[in-house]
C-alpha cells in the first residue's frame, strides 16, 4: 500500500496523461487482457491480494481495509467478461473487532489446500491464520518488529508442503536483497535472500502449479506505476537467481499489488494480477492478466 495523500495528485496527473495507452507483450509473458472492475459499494477498493482457484473461475480477493470477498468470473475465450461477487466481509480480529488503521492494513493472502486462510498485515506486521471469522495469530519473527514503517509484510505464498513464504516490500536499502522469511514446523526462520533489482519494491507472490514462486513488484515514480513479474525455483535451502517475466511501462496499468498464479485449460501458466485503487476515484480496480512463454 503507498499513503494515498502522498500519490493522489500525482496519479491523478498521470491518469490522464496515460489514457489510452494499450499493453503489448513484453519479455516471457504475453499480455491477455484487462477487465476494469466497478462496484458502488463503499467497503469496494483497496484490492491488496489474490487467490484464484485451479480453474480459473473462482477467486478470493483482500483489501487492505481488512475485508475479504468472493467471487466468480465470467469468461469468454478465456478472457474475463463479467464477475460475480459475494458479499465484502470484514476480516475480524482477536476479539471480533474490525481491525483499524495500521492493525487492519491486510497486504497478503495464501490459501492452503485445506482452505485456511492466511493473511499478512503491514504496519503491525504480521501473519494470521484464519479457519473461520476468528482469526489465531502465528508467532511473530523478530525481524518482523524493525521492518520499515510503510515496508513490511505485502507479499505472502504458501508451497506445496504447507510452508508459508513472505518478504518485507523494502529491504532497508537499495543494495540489500529482500529477505525472504519462511513458516514450518511453527516457527519462522530466513533460509535465503532475493536479489534487489533496480527501484522495484516487493508487493506479491504466489507458488505457482509449476511449484516456482513468483513475485509481483511495483515501481513508482512519483507520476506512475510500473510492475515486473519474477520467478525463482525455490529448494529447502536455497532459492535461484530468478528470471524476469514481464516488465510493463510506467502508467500502462494501475496499482498492481495482488498475484495469483495458474494453469490455464490450454496449459499455460497464468498470471492474474489486481489493482489497488487506494480508494481513489481517479484510480481503478483492475484485473490483468499474462500467459508465460516457457
Amino acid at each position: 500500500m503507498l499513503r494515498r495523500s502522498r500519490v493522489a495528485l500525482s496519479v491523478a496527473l498521470t491518469a490522464l496523461l496515460t489514457l489510452g495507452v494499450s499493453a503489448e507483450p513484453v519479455q516471457r509473458a504475453q499480455f491477455i487482457d484487462t477487465f476494469t472492475w466497478h462496484l458502488e459499494d463503499p467497503a469496494f477498493g483497496g484490492f491488496s491480494a489474490l487467490e484464484i482457484s485451479d480453474d480459473g473461475q473462482s477467486f478470493t480477493a483482500v483489501s487492505d481495509r481488512a475485508h475479504i470477498v468472493r467471487g466468480t468470473f465470467e469468461r469468454e475465450k478465456g478472457q474475463i467478461k463479467r464477475i460475480a461477487l459475494g458479499p465484502i466481509q470484514p476480516l475480524l480480529g482477536l476479539n471480533g473487532e474490525i481491525p483499524q488503521r495500521e492493525k487492519g492494513d491486510s497486504e497478503g493472502l495464501a490459501i492452503g489446500e485445506d482452505g485456511r486462510l492466511y493473511i499478512s498485515f503491514e504496519g503491525e506486521n504480521r501473519v494470521w491464520e484464519y479457519r473461520g471469522k476468528q482469526p489465531e495469530p502465528l508467532p511473530r519473527a523478530k525481524a518482523f518488529e524493525t521492518m520499515q514503517q510503510n515496508g513490511g509484510l505485502e507479499a505472502l505464498a504458501i508451497d506445496g508442503n504447507g510452508w508459508l513464504y513472505t518478504l518485507p516490500e523494502r529491504s532497508g536499502q537499495l543494495n540489500l536483497d529482500f529477505p525472504i522469511f519462511r513458516f514450518r514446523n511453527g516457527a519462522w526462520d530466513q533460509p535465503f535472500s532475493i536479489p534487489r533489482t533496480g527501484p522495484f519494491l516487493a508487493v506479491g507472490a504466489d507458488f505457482g502449479p509449476d511449484g516456482r514462486l513468483y513475485l509481483l513488484e511495483r515501481r513508482f515514480t512519483g507520476l506512475s506505476f510500473g510492475s515486473r513479474v519474477r520467478r525463482f525455483d525455490v529448494t529447502d535451502t536455497s532459492i535461484s537467481r530468478g528470471e524476469t517475466l514481464l516488465e510493463t511501462r510506467n502508467g500502462q496499468f494501475d496499482n498492481l499489488e495482488g498475484l495469483s498464479v495458474w494453469r490455464d485449460a490450454e496449459g499455460r501458466i497464468r498470471l492474474t494480477m489486481i489493482s489497488d485503487d487506494n480508494f481513489n476515484f481517479f484510480q481503478s480496480t483492475q484485473l490483468v492478466e499474462y500467459a508465460v512463454t516457457e
